[in-house]
């Protein structure tokens, strides 16, 4: 692809990324049958191919971008369906991360527009206040779940989360290894019974899993809306905690339940590739980094349960850490019949903030992923994403269930959450 670049222009290290991304695209098209939006909607401007014609001419011409492109780059998943079916090895990953950027540089979105993206980076993105915006939503669903736009949709993803249950906790000892758990900040508001599930699973393996402190967000919902330096503070704050902890123990790894954090965490080299100080602790950091599947292997003596589970595998699992299969192994290890759904590589609509931001697609897109479950049959639905648990919750849905949560039950654990409630 001809690119019309000024020179000085390329003098930025990301623009000039962009013009070698921009220049191996052939636009042969491939990506547009793993793209969600275009799959959905038809339109090429919702597809990869259309999108990056949009943002050379942006970055291109600098300044503020139309309303066109503003409009279709918003609506990207960025769940990198594309860059895995690219024969040409175009990173729209860090293309559509740069578009972005420039998006929020120069463009001015509306009052509502500000407010939700201030909400989600400020709030949800901050453990207490996610917490108390958890418990006033639930307190107060009957008119927060009314809300128009985006705050009626995260009032009804807070409104619907399971309420938490107290479960002892396992007691580590001096002589078990240990793992760094990195807890994030929405999952310990809306599902918080996830890592205890994780931390008694990993218990029985000989594993104590200890809390990272002064930690808090990974910065991917930052990241995704086009402030990279709020996600560079996130990350520095985390790589740092992770340095004083290891001060005072040894952790042979970090741990994050939610594969869309672990993706993001594993991502921290490319974010502070320019900042000396920080480039090579990333790297180490980055390298500790691990999900839960790749972890929890199956415990020699189990309790069978028989139940159908529809695996719903998240992008930011297969695309993102390039990683699958290994979940649904476990789950057939400890008993449990597990069924893949049909368009697996096809996005739920989650996307992280997405859902809140794009509310119509990202329901027409859970629809999709729903209406395939329902011909599976399935007693219940297991995601290793938080993103994508909540969002696939609700009264036309099976329950859904974290692995960790499934694994934990086989192992003599208390039965999960979302199963104790359903009918």
């Amino acid at each position: 692809m001809r690119t019309n670049f000024k020179l000085a222009a390329l003098c930025d290290p990301h623009l000039a990324e962009a013009e070698r991304n921009l220049r191996a695209c052939v636009h042969c098209g491939i990506c547009t049958a793993t793209c969600p939006t275009y799959v959905l909607l038809g339109d090429e401007r919702d597809g990869p191919r259309g999108r990056i014609v949009m943002i050379q001419q942006m970055l291109e011409q600098g300044g503020a971008p139309s309303a066109e492109t503003v409009r279709h780059v918003d609506r990207c998943l960025s769940c990198l369906g594309c860059r895995t079916a690219c024969p040409s090895g175009v990173d729209y990953a860090a293309l559509v991360d740069t578009a972005r950027e420039h998006i929020e540089a120069h463009h001015r979105r509306s009052f509502r527009e500000r407010f939700a993206r201030t909400i989600i980076t400020h709030i949800l993105a901050q453990r207490e206040f996610a917490k108390v915006a958890v418990l006033l939503a639930r307190t107060f669903a009957p008119i927060a779940t009314r809300l128009p736009g985006s705050l009626g949709k995260m009032a009804r993803i807070a409104a619907q989360a399971p309420p938490r249950t107290q479960c002892p906790k396992p007691a580590g000892t001096p002589t078990m290894r240990r793992i760094a758990l990195l807890r994030g900040c929405v999952q310990p508001a809306l599902a918080p019974h996830i890592d205890e599930a994780v931390t008694r699973s990993l218990d029985r393996r000989g594993i104590a899993a200890v809390p990272l402190e002064r930690a808090g967000c990974c910065g991917a919902l930052a990241h995704h809306l086009g402030r990279r330096n709020d996600a560079k503070v996130c990350a520095k704050r985390i790589v740092a905690a992770f340095e004083d902890a290891q001060r005072g123990a040894e952790f042979e790894s970090v741990l994050v339940s939610a594969t869309g954090c672990a993706a993001q965490l594993k991502a921290y080299p490319r974010l502070l590739a320019e900042e000396p100080a920080w480039k090579e602790r990333a790297i180490a950091f980055a390298a500790k980094v691990r999900e839960f599947s790749a972890i929890a292997e199956p415990c020699a003596s189990v309790s069978s349960r028989s139940l159908k589970i529809a695996y719903q595998v998240p992008c930011s699992l297969q695309y993102g850490l390039r990683q699958s299969g290994l979940g649904e192994a476990q789950l057939r290890a400890v008993g449990f019949d597990v069924v893949e759904i049909p368009e697996g590589h096809i996005c739920c609509g989650s996307a992280g903030s997405y859902s809140i931001l794009q509310p119509a697609i990202a329901d027409a897109l859970r629809a999709r992923k729903l209406s395939h479950v329902a011909a599976l049959k399935v007693d219940a639905i297991a995601s290793p994403n938080i993103g994508c648990f909540v969002h696939l919750m609700g009264p036309d849905a099976p329950p859904v269930v974290h692995p960790a949560e499934l694994i934990d039950w086989a192992e003599g654990g208390p039965v999960p959450a979302a199963l104790r409630q359903a009918p």
